[in-house]
C-alpha cells in the first residue's frame, strides 16, 4: 500500500484541492436546509413574497456556487487518479522487466497481467472516488449533525444515537469484507490464467478436440470467482438496507418528537423540516459512503497486491563497473566449472557437475532427451538463471562479475520459441542492434537463410508483421529470430533448438553459413537432431541433467551409449551398439 501512496507526491496540490473544493460544495449544501427553513417560517408563514423571492435567489446562488466547486473538484480528482494510474502502470511494467526468470516463474504471467490491468484500474477508481467523496461524505454527516444542533439541541439528540450505530455498521462490514475481496482478486488471477492458456493454445485445443473439457474447467474457475464475488457481495449488500433502516427510524423519531414540540410551540415547522432534511442528507451521504467503502476496500486489496509485486526484487545482482576480459587463445571463451542449477522450489537439480572448456570460434553441439537440461545449460551463460552450484566464466571472468549490458553485448540468443513483435521485419531485426543499417540487416538475413522469402514479401524488410508474426510460417519466424541475433555480430551465439521447423537442407545451409560468415563466433547449438550437431567441434550429451558424454561425433559413437541410441533412433539403418 505504501508503494502506491508515494505516487501522490507528484500530484499533492491536485490531491489537496480536489477534496477542498468538495468540502466547499458540502458547506454550501449544508446551508440549504437553513434557507428553506427561513422561507417556511418567515416567508410562507408571514406571506412575505419579496422575502421568499430573495431567499429563493440565495438558494439558486448556493446551488450554482456548489456546482462550480463540484466540477472543479471532479477535474482535480480525475487528473490525480488518471495520472497516478498511468505512473503505476509504467513503473510496474518497468519493475517487472527487472525481475529475473526465477521471480517471473514464481509469480506467473497470469497474475502479472491481472495486476497490471484489473488491479491498477481498481486502484485508479479508488483514488478518484476517495478524493471526491471520502472527505465530503463524513464532512456532511458530522456537519449535518452539528447544524441540526444549531436548529434545536433537544430535538437533535436523536442524531447522537443514530451516528454511532451507523459508524459501527459501516466499519464492521468493511473490516469483514476487506480480506474477502483479496481472495476474490486471487480467483480472478486463476480466470486470467485459464483465459490466457486457452487463447494461446486454441489450435492445440481444437486439434485434440478438447473444447468440451476446457469449457468445463473454465466454468469451474469462473464459478469459483462468481461464488466468491456473491459471498462478499452479500455481506456488502447489508450496508445499504441497514443504513436506510437506521436513518428512516431516526426520521420517524424526529418527526414524531418534532410534531409534539410544534404543538407546544417549542419548535417551528421550518425547523422540523430542516432537521428532517439534515437527517436525509446523512442518509444520502452514508449510502454514498457505503458504496465508497466497498470501492475503497477493493482498491486497498488491489494496492496491496501491487505492493507485493513492487516488493519482489530480482534474485540477481549485477556489477556496475566494466571488467577487463582476458585475451589470447590460452583462455577459454566459455568455461563451465562444476556448474549446476536447481530451480526454485524444485526438489532435484536440472543440471549438475558440468565442467567444460570452450575455445574461441568452436561450435558446441548439445543433445539429449526431452527434459535432460539442454535449454537450462545454455540459459546459464547469459544469466537467465544463475548457477546454484559452481560457476561459468567468459574470457576468464565469472559471468557474475560482468555488468548486465557488457554481458548481453557479448551474447546473441535465439530462444526455443520464436517470438516476434508487431512491426516491420526491419524493426524486429533491429532488436538485435538498434542502429543496424539495411545492409547489415540483409547480411544477417542472408546468413539466416531468410533473404529469399523476405524479398518475396511486399516491401521486403519493410513488410509488416502481425502480433507474434502470425502471418509467417514457423520456419520463417525461426529464421528471422536467428537473423535478429546475428545482426549484432555476437562473440557467443546460442541457438536453442531454433531450427526445429526447418527442413534438413535449410538447416544444413544455415549451419554452414554461420560457420563460414561469422568471425570467430563461439556457437552453442542445442538440437534434438543428431544430424544438426554431428559436425560440431564438441558434442555435449545430457541425460537427466548429468553429462553422459563429451566429444566429437566419432568418439561418442564409440564410447557413449546415450548418443548411440539417439543417433540410431534417427537413422534407422544404423544399429545402436548398446
Amino acid at each position: 500500500m505504501k508503494q502506491v501512496l508515494q505516487y501522490f507526491k507528484n500530484y499533492k496540490w491536485k490531491a489537496i484541492l480536489a477534496p477542498l473544493f468538495k468540502m466547499l460544495e458540502a458547506a454550501f449544501e449544508l446551508l440549504v436546509p437553513l434557507v428553506m427553513a427561513a422561507i417556511i417560517d418567515n416567508g410562507i408563514a408571514g406571506n412575505d413574497k419579496p422575502y421568499i423571492y430573495k431567499m429563493a435567489f440565495v438558494m439558486v446562488g448556493l446551488g450554482v456556487i456548489g456546482l462550480g466547486c463540484s466540477i472543479t473538484a471532479q477535474y482535480f480528482s480525475a487528473k490525480t487518479a488518471m495520472g497516478i494510474g498511468k505512473e503505476i502502470r509504467y513503473d510496474l511494467f518497468k519493475h517487472i522487466e527487472t525481475l529475473s526468470y526465477t521471480e517471473i516463474d514464481k509469480l506467473g504471467s497470469a497474475t502479472l497481467i491481472t495486476r497490471m490491468t484489473s488491479d491498477v484500474n481498481q486502484v485508479q477508481t479508488g483514488i478518484n472516488m476517495f478524493l471526491r467523496l471520502f472527505m465530503r461524505s463524513p464532512f456532511i454527516v458530522f456537519g449535518a449533525t452539528i447544524m441540526a444542533f444549531t436548529v434545536n439541541a433537544k430535538a437533535s439528540r436523536v442524531f447522537f444515537i443514530t451516528l454511532p450505530v451507523l459508524i459501527v455498521i459501516v466499519f464492521g462490514i468493511m473490516l469483514v469484507s476487506i480480506p474477502l475481496y483479496k481472495k476474490v482478486q486471487s480467483k480472478l488471477d486463476t480466470v486470467t490464467l485459464k483465459s490466457r492458456e486457452n487463447l494461446s493454445g486454441v489450435r492445440v485445443i481444437r486439434a485434440f478436440n478438447q473444447e468440451k473439457k476446457e469449457k468445463e474447467e473454465f466454468a469451474e474457475v469462473t464459478e469459483a470467482l462468481t461464488k466468491g464475488q456473491l459471498f462478499v457481495g452479500k455481506i456488502s449488500s447489508f450496508l445499504n438496507p441497514l443504513t436506510y433502516a437506521v436513518i428512516n427510524l431516526s426520521i420517524v423519531a424526529l418527526i414524531w418528537g418534532g410534531a409534539k414540540q410544534v404543538d407546544l410551540g417549542i419548535l417551528k415547522q421550518g425547523q422540523v423540516y430542516a432537521l428532517v432534511n439534515y437527517m436525509s442528507q446523512i442518509l444520502i451521504e452514508l449510502v454514498k459512503l457505503a458504496n465508497l467503502i466497498i470501492t475503497e476496500t477493493k482498491a486497498v486489496a488491489c494496492a496491496n497486491r501491487l505492493g507485493a509485486i513492487f516488493e519482489t526484487t530480482s534474485s540477481q545482482t549485477y556489477e556496475t563497473a566494466s571488467v577487463e576480459a582476458a585475451g589470447g587463445t590460452a583462455i577459454p571463451k566459455v568455461e563451465f566449472v562444476d556448474a549446476g542449477l536447481t530451480y526454485a522450489e524444485a526438489k532435484e537439480s536440472s543440471i549438475e557437475g558440468l565442467s567444460l572448456k570452450v575455445k574461441r570460434g568452436e561450435t558446441i553441439g548439445i543433445i539429449g532427451g526431452t527434459g535432460s537440461g539442454k535449454s537450462t545449460l545454455v540459459n546459464l551463460i547469459p544469466r537467465f538463471y544463475d548457477c546454484t552450484q559452481g560457476s561459468i566464466k567468459i574470457d576468464g571472468v565469472d559471468v557474475m562479475e560482468y555488468p548486465r549490458e557488457q554481458l548481453i553485448e557479448k551474447i546473441g540468443v535465439v530462444p526455443q520459441k520464436a517470438v516476434l513483435f508487431s512491426g516491420t521485419i526491419a524493426d524486429n531485426i533491429r532488436w538485435g542492434k538498434e542502429d543496424a543499417t539495411n545492409e547489415e540487416i540483409e547480411e544477417a538475413l542472408s546468413i539466416a537463410q531468410a533473404e529469399d522469402f523476405v524479398q518475396q514479401k511486399d516491401g521486403g524488410i519493410g513488410f509488416m508483421l502481425n502480433q507474434g508474426g502470425k502471418n509467417l510460417s514457423g520456419g520463417q519466424k525461426q529464421r528471422l529470430t536467428i537473423a535478429r541475433a546475428l545482426v549484432k555480430k555476437p562473440e557467443i551465439l546460442i541457438l536453442d533448438d531454433s531450427s526445429s521447423a526447418l527442413d534438413y537442407a535449410t538447416d544444413a545451409a544455415l549451419r554452414k553459413a554461420i560457420k563460414e560468415k561469422t568471425d570467430h563466433t563461439t556457437v552453442f547449438l542445442v538440437s534434438q537432431r543428431a544430424s544438426s550437431i554431428m559436425y560440431a567441434d564438441k558434442i555435449v550429451v545430457l541425460d537427466d541433467g548429468k553429462i553422459a558424454g563429451i566429444g566429437d561425433h566419432d568418439t561418442l559413437m564409440k564410447n557413449c551409449p546415450v548418443y548411440q541410441e539417439i543417433y540410431a533412433s534417427q537413422n534407422k539403418e544404423v544399429k545402436a551398439d548398446v
